[in-house]
């Protein structure tokens, strides 16, 4: 093997220098660029080198501009290599992208590995790795970091209070990047796009490198903290970590110790969080205590914005990088650690493209760079716990709040034969009343957003059904509007019953805007704010409803978005009114997730000095499931889970691959599953279990008639051995160009 030194440009920082592998040379005749490119063929593509270059001088992880078909498109250089002579004749490239590979080393191994893992090809797996105005063939942005300045008098010209003056009292101290405006004044973009309208103030750039100061001090950690610190510390390259800690322990704490060494060894930190709205509390943290710039990853951002974040990592620039999922691909010059924050999280696994594990794939990249992968929770996943207990992962315990913080009172309320008024008993108002009037706040808990589950006719029992999914949709904007929340279909309710012309419908169950709207009557001299996907979809809004709360009495209606690491200090009651649901699902993992979510949700509570408590309304008080979370906690709800899963043959103790297929019709789905069926039993692979063709517990969705196969082995090399005979079967089976169909490797969700 032969190989070639590449030097980066870098802005003013130092350099990188990137060594990639190569192939043998070959005369250059016959020689070609093997080029990945985003389509749904498992193939690499040929192509002469462009403009009668050589294609020897071509970066292996490159991009380039090739013709395909009556398009152009942007690909990967995945190889150079040895040209077909019996092929018809090569077409030429147009354009070579990159002097130097954006994807190369590490990465560009980890993204391959990617690729025959999950069965995806290789184009489309490198494609998701880039962002978008890179895959589109746009040139690598400038690094520096936005900001905004007033200019002169500009704070004399705005008489007025209000975001506007604000946001000018901050300018006028000296320019700010948008990073710290957006910890200083959460949503302040509206006030600055109206301020430079008038000349008032103009956005510039700031060095990338500019350390802004560390504002606030690191707190002494307590004996389990230092204890979990060093033992992260005292790893000498690759090992992984589960800290699992009780909500509140301070695990963010040791993640910030952690990762201070690592940047005073001058190495990159990578801490993945699972929702966009994690981001901006998480970023405000680590900016006042690391004293580096701390740079934010996740779709929130627009598409200059993550090119920019993306290529300062690759140029090694931004040491400290906070993402969601889609961070997993930043590029790591110079890596130092992994953090997955809240591991257990579903949102994790991307459900629909390349179906991939950000924290799974952690583990991947965190070996091949050979640096410590940290993962921490309150409510470890069954498949890290195992991991754990076999000794696969080191396992760090913080069985203690920190500070002063006790856990909170759990009360169990047997909501049966009681009056309920939207949902809510009257002995949890009068509570909800109580914890007002004594300053403190709340949250009340209900998974489930819109007004109501389903419209119904008291008259006839009609009730309104998504003709594309036939599912009940749900009722918004106080029985106005119905929208289904699997396809998305929305339109006006009737005015009257379609079936009997009654006008008697009424919305039935409760959601976020129905227990919204009844605690703003309920409680009119206090704040009540809703927190679910509905209410949070411009930039900052979480953030801007959390600060309008601030530290004032109020009430916070929310979904799952509220039970995922935030810190309200001022919260001492929880309230969780909607959790029967969960009970009785017939998703095996469907109990994990539900305690899961009762205890994040609850870990909410008392976690500063003031005492929290957590109210449970159920109709089931006696079920096996509360009563181990109550009386023994998580660790005892998976110890059982665990015991009964491995008797079960479930995860962790099986592996699973999922094939599912949709077409407009019922048969076509099934013919194709019957096929695959059929591959895999000719495998050959012991043990391989294939269970189907099977509807789907959900059988139509947005107009399609959807089916599944799930194939299962005790090993996941079995498996993976398995995928690798059937898939090319499938891919040029007949039945597969009537239909969509799509492989997903370790399901998180069984729909």
């Amino acid at each position: 093997m032969c190989a070639q030194t590449f030097t980066t440009p870098n802005a003013g920082s130092a350099k990188l220098v990137a060594t990639v592998a190569r192939l043998p040379r070959m005369s250059s005749d016959r020689a070609v660029l093997r080029v990945a490119l985003p389509v749904p063929l498992a193939r690499l593509f040929d192509y002469r080198a462009p403009g009668g270059a050589h294609a020897e001088h071509a970066a292996v992880g490159g991009r380039v501009r090739v013709p395909f078909g009556s398009r152009e498109l942007i690909g990967v250089v995945a190889e150079v290599g040895d040209g077909d002579p019996s092929a018809r004749e090569t077409r030429e490239a147009l354009d070579l992208l990159d002097v130097a590979p954006l994807l190369h080393g590490e990465l560009l191994g980890s993204l391959q590995w990617l690729s025959r893992y999950v069965h995806a090809p290789l184009g489309e797996v490198l494609a998701t790795a880039l962002p978008a105005d890179l895959r589109q063939g746009q040139p690598l942005p400038d690094t520096h970091i936005a900001g905004w300045r007033a200019m002169a008098g500009a704070l004399e010209r705005v008489t007025r209070d209000g975001a506007p003056r604000r946001l000018l009292a901050l300018l006028a101290q000296g320019a700010l990047s948008e990073d710290a405006l957006d910890d200083l004044q959460p949503g302040w973009r509206t006030a600055a796009r109206g301020l430079a309208k008038r000349g008032l103030v103009e956005e510039l750039r700031i060095d990338a490198t500019a350390a802004p100061v560390a504002t606030q001090p690191a707190p002494v950690l307590n004996d389990e903290q230092r204890a979990a610190a060093e033992a992260i510390a005292g790893i000498d390259g690759f090992g992984a970590v589960l800290l699992d800690g009780v909500t509140g322990s301070g695990k963010t704490e040791v993640y910030l110790h952690a990762i201070a060494q690592c940047l005073a060894r001058g190495r990159q930190a990578l801490v993945l969080v699972p929702e966009i709205g994690l981001a901006p509390q998480t970023l405000a943290r680590f900016r006042a205590r690391l004293g580096v710039p701390v740079h934010a990853l996740h779709s929130g951002l627009n598409d200059t914005e993550r090119a920019r974040v993306w290529t300062a990592a690759w140029r090694g620039e931004a040491r400290v990088i906070v993402g969601t999922r889609s961070a997993i691909f930043t590029p790591l010059p110079h890596a130092g650690l992994i953090v997955v924050d809240e591991e257990h999280d579903g949102s994790y696994k991307q459900q629909d493209g390349i179906r991939y594990h950000a924290r799974d794939f952690a583990l991947v990249r965190g070996k091949a760079l050979g640096v410590p992968v940290v993962l921490g929770s309150a409510t470890p996943s069954l498949e890290s716990l195992q991991n754990a207990h076999a000794g696969r992962y080191a396992h760090l315990r913080l069985m203690q709040r920190a500070g002063n913080a006790k856990p909170p009172s759990v009360r169990v309320l047997d909501i049966r034969k009681r009056q309920l008024d939207a949902g809510l008993s009257n002995e949890l108002i009068a509570k909800l009343e109580a914890t007002l009037q004594a300053g403190g706040q709340a949250l009340v808990f209900k998974n489930r957003r819109g007004y109501a589950p389903v419209l119904l006719c008291h008259d006839c029992g009609w009730s309104a059904q998504c003709k594309r999914c036939e599912a009940p949709m749900t009722v918004h904007a106080a029985g106005r509007r119905l929208q289904c929340h699997h396809c998305g279909a929305r339109q006006p309710a009737p005015q009257a019953c379609p079936d009997c012309g009654g006008l008697a419908l009424q919305p039935q169950g409760v959601g976020t805007e129905r227990l919204e709207e009844r605690l703003i009557e309920r409680f009119p001299d206090f704040n009540v704010l809703r927190v679910d996907r509905g209410s949070t979809r411009r930039r900052d809004a979480l953030e801007t409803l959390l600060g309008e709360l601030g530290a004032q009495p109020g009430v916070l209606v929310g979904t799952q978005m509220l039970a995922k690491g935030h810190d309200l200090p001022n919260l001492t009651l929880v309230a969780v009114v909607g959790i029967d649901e969960g009970l009785f699902s017939a998703d095996f993992r469907a109990g994990e997730k539900l305690a899961q979510l009762l205890i994040q949700v609850a870990g909410r509570a008392g976690r500063a000095e003031r005492p929290g408590e957590v109210w449970l309304q159920t109709h089931h008080p006696e079920h096996p499931l509360l009563q181990t979370l109550i009386n023994g906690g998580y660790h005892a709800f998976a110890d059982a889970e665990l015991a009964l899963r491995e008797a079960a043959g479930f995860p962790p103790f099986a592996h699973l691959a999922l094939v599912r297929a949709e077409a407009k019709d019922a048969a076509s789905p099934l013919a194709f599953l019957e096929v695959a069926k059929a591959a895999f039993r000719e495998c050959g692979v012991a043990g391989l279990e294939v269970h189907g063709p099977l509807p789907a517990p959900m059988p139509r969705r947005a107009g399609f008639q959807r089916s599944q196969l799930l194939v299962s082995s005790p090993q996941r090399r079995a498996l993976q051995a398995a995928l690798d005979m059937a898939m090319p079967v499938l891919r040029d089976a007949p039945e597969a160009r009537r239909l969509r169909w799509s492989l997903d490797v370790d399901p998180v969700d069984l729909y």
